[in-house]
This record gives structure tokens, C-alpha cells and sequence, in this order.
């Protein structure tokens, strides 16, 4: 099934990794990726806080890297492979938001094309 938001989000990933390539900070390739989608029009809130529900208490502190058009978290690495860690904490985000569509991408890679991994609920 295509959706067009995550296709124009990785597109949009590619060219930040193909301009930097991998080994920076994550940090670095996160100012990348808002400057793209700033220039590309695309709305995003960076660093959203999200509440954690736990036993009917609500727990702060959790913190989205990206959350694009309010409707796709993007979850941010740069390592050297994803860990499996990674997924549950990306599945846990949107758990905690109510959201269905994820994407973890690692910068890391050599080719971010094998770094992108869809998530949905």
C-alpha cells in the first residue's frame, strides 16, 4: 500500500544522507531533516513531548524526535545496525500517542534506502 506522506519524508531523508553521508551525530542529521522539510513545506514539531500512561498516572519525559503533519513520528538513529530495542521504543511511541504510522531511520547506513524501517499499529 503507498502513502504518500512517508514516501515524500524518506525522499526527503535520502537527500540529507546523500549531501552528509553517515558518521555524523544524530543530532546533526535531525537539523538536516527539519531544515529539508522546512524548505520542502512540510509541517513538523520537533522534540514533541508525549505522556506515558501508566496505571492511570501520567508519566512526562518521553520525547519524539520528529512528528511530521501530525500524523507520522520519525524516530531518528545513526548507528551501525538497528537493534531490535529500537523498534519497541519507536512501537512504544506510537502506543503512547495513538498514532499508527512510524519511521525509524538510521543515518548510519550506507545506504539510508536499507537504514529506513516502516512501523505501524
Amino acid at each position: 500500500m503507498s502513502d504518500p506522506l512517508t514516501e515524500q519524508i524518506i525522499s526527503t531523508a535520502i537527500e540529507v544522507h546523500r549531501h552528509l553521508g553517515p558518521g555524523l551525530l544524530e543530532s546533526i542529521y535531525e537539523e538536516a531533516l527539519c531544515h529539508e522539510l522546512t524548505l520542502k513545506n512540510i509541517p513538523f514539531e520537533r522534540q514533541k513531548e508525549i505522556d506515558v500512561v501508566y496505571k492511570g498516572r501520567t508519566i512526562k519525559g518521553q520525547r519524539l524526535d520528529l512528528l511530521i503533519q501530525s500524523g507520522v513520528v520519525v524516530e531518528i538513529k545513526s548507528v551501525r545496525h538497528l537493534e531490535d530495542v529500537f523498534v519497541a521504543q519507536t512501537l512504544s511511541y506510537l502506543k503512547s500517542t495513538g498514532l499508527h504510522r512510524a519511521l525509524l531511520v538510521n543515518f548510519g547506513a550506507a545506504r539510508l534506502v536499507d537504514g529506513v524501517k516502516r512501523i505501524s499499529l
